[in-house]
């Protein structure tokens, strides 16, 4: 029976009708729920957040006991739409009533959807506002009973999902030029819709291919991270993108294209946080501590925060102290941390070695004068923005 194309408010009377059907046609009876029909509990709800939906499981046999069926549970008061009322599934053990609906927050079933800031920790420890939305609901049952009294108990299953709005990206798919986080969904995570690219044109057509030998030196290369399939209420920010020597980055030289505000000469900043792409640009360089190699390899890695649009502004605000802070640029290690966020790793990054310019600091410089006095120079000034 489809409820949708019924007179507004006359949802439940619908509901009515259709549960009297069920139970006739389809629903189980407490026979056949056997051993499993039983006073409902706390555990009876399985809740899987997913990327882009959230998946609820609830155990039907307890609503069955209690004197409901499923067409009697009710996403977050929604009547009218069938993409929000629940299936009954008997194919696996115990049967479940499942629910299934987008994140977009337009066609998320009612859902409630609450983003609060807190001080990063871990790989994120040097920026001092992450932000995590909170996902939230409740599976009512509705009681038919016509009447002043019921002896029916009233059902409520609660959901919750939250979903980090702060990644960690590590890419360095160069061959393809396109890499994403693994497919795989993490519980509560946006991570696998996220996609760094690499491009050889301002246009941002033609993919980034880099020889075995490796790209010359200044070769311009432009980077874009893109959201896919993401609600529209969130832009991607960048809040840090650098490159290290290592391709897993914990205990790595690294060196910084942009922390924040603070964004090196030789970088261009074309877009970020004002749609769900973000991008940049940098001419290749080489490593210093690679100078006796033939070849130069790195690795590209990005820090990206999904940002309400309403909020995307104010973590672009240099001089915010609410908002993120900038981490000071110099010759370290990164700390030990990174294994909380999802990481991609693909084929590096490479530049030539027959340039007389060594390193992106000595082009900034005109060339150097003598190698030696050149490399003290590198070593110096490489991290001061």
């Amino acid at each position: 029976m489809q409820c949708d194309s019924w007179p507004a408010g006359m949802g439940f009377v619908c509901l009515l009708v259709a549960s009297l059907m069920v139970r006739g046609h389809l629903a189980l009876t407490v026979g056949e729920c056997g051993s499993q029909a039983r006073r409902p509990e706390y555990t009876d709800i399985t809740v899987v957040c997913r990327t882009s939906s959230i998946e609820l499981a609830i155990q039907v046999c307890p609503v069955i006991y209690t004197g409901y069926n499923e067409s009697l549970l009710i996403l977050n008061y929604i009547t009218d739409q069938s993409g929000c009322r629940g299936t009954l599934d008997k194919s696996v053990t115990p049967p479940v009533v499942r629910f299934t609906f987008p994140l977009r927050q337009a066609d998320a079933c009612g859902s409630i959807f609450l983003t609060t800031s807190n001080p990063g920790t871990g790989v994120f420890a040097d920026f001092s506002n992450i932000q995590t939305v909170n996902i939230s609901g409740v599976v009512r049952s509705y009681d038919p009973t016509v009447g002043m009294v019921t002896y029916n108990a009233e059902l409520k299953y609660l959901y919750s999902c939250s979903y980090p709005l702060e990644y960690f990206i590590n890419n360095t798919q160069v061959g393809v030029s396109s890499s994403s986080i693994a497919v795989k969904d993490n519980n509560g995570s946006f991570i696998s819709t996220l996609r760094m690219q690499l491009f050889s044109d301002q246009n941002y057509t033609t993919p980034l291919i880099i020889p075995p030998l490796g790209i010359e030196l200044r070769t311009d290369i432009f980077v874009q991270v893109i959201a896919a399939n993401l609600t529209s209420q969130y832009h991607v920010l960048l809040d840090r993108c650098y490159a290290s020597i290592l391709p897993q980055p914990s205990n790595s030289t690294f060196f910084n294209l942009f922390v924040s505000c603070s964004v090196d000469q030789m970088t261009t900043m074309l877009e970020n946080g004002d749609s769900q792409k973000a991008r940049f640009s940098f001419p290749a360089f080489r490593f210093t501590e690679q100078q006796n190699q033939t070849i130069s390899t790195y690795y590209l890695h990005c820090i990206t925060r999904l940002c309400e649009i309403s909020t995307c502004s104010q973590f672009k605000v240099c001089n915010n102290p609410s908002g993120r802070r900038r981490r000071d640029a110099e010759i370290t290690n990164i700390q030990e941390g990174l294994s909380g966020p999802t990481l991609i790793t693909s084929v590096p990054i490479r530049t030539q070695s027959d340039t007389p310019l060594t390193s992106k600091e000595e082009a900034l410089s005109g060339g150097p004068r003598d190698g030696k006095a050149a490399r003290r120079w590198v070593l110096a000034s490489r991290w001061a923005f």
